[in-house]
């Protein structure tokens, strides 16, 4: 499984460098990084001159560390980065909200795990529903949760592009972007 190196690695070369896209509401971003979370790490020049390590920094700590991503990982590999794509591209909270839409929904009606809040955080619930449905299902589970994931995603995106027509400028990359990219 790739380590969090490996997935920064993926995301930076897939991101580019710098764009200011039009329909962007994001405004300028380089390496897949917006002005706004530029700005909230300290960094304040241009935008065309965010450094590439500085991107990474961020990706590093606010979507991996900052998230509890990290500690997914310790757990199921593919989620974890599945669940840092998601976060990169939608924000921690709402990745961290379709994993526990997702558990809730696997979980047999609370008969191999409790159902979870929507706290929109990686909590202790949320670890322990992960474990055990890692537990009762094993790889399978995973499998089957990471397909729940990427549907939920998907999904956003289309909604995304329903409610505001200058998203179609995008759904076509985010959807291809991340076919297999974090969890071959």
């Amino acid at each position: 499984m790739a380590s969090i190196d490996d997935l920064i690695e993926m995301l930076l070369r897939r991101e580019g460098g710098y764009i200011d896209h039009p329909d962007d509401r994001g405004g300028p971003t380089n390496f897949g990084i917006t002005q706004a979370t530029a700005r909230a790490a300290g960094f304040g020049g241009a935008m065309r001159e965010l450094p590439r390590n500085t991107a990474a920094d961020i990706y590093r700590k606010r979507y991996w560390h900052e998230t509890g991503f990290d500690r997914v990982n310790a757990l199921a590999p593919r989620i974890a980065a599945e669940l840092f794509d998601t976060g990169v591209n939608m924000g921690p909270a709402v990745a961290t909200g379709f994993l526990q839409r997702a558990l809730n929904a696997l979980n047999r009606r609370e008969r191999d795990w409790p159902d979870i809040p929507g706290s929109r955080r990686i909590d202790t619930a949320t670890l322990s529903a992960l474990k055990a449905l890692v537990a009762v299902r094993g790889k399978a589970g995973e499998t089957v949760l990471l397909r729940a994931l990427e549907a939920l995603q998907g999904a956003r995106y289309i909604e995304l592009a329903e409610a505001r027509p200058a998203n179609e400028s995008f759904v076509y990359g985010w959807l291809a972007g991340r076919i297999g990219d974090f969890h071959a």
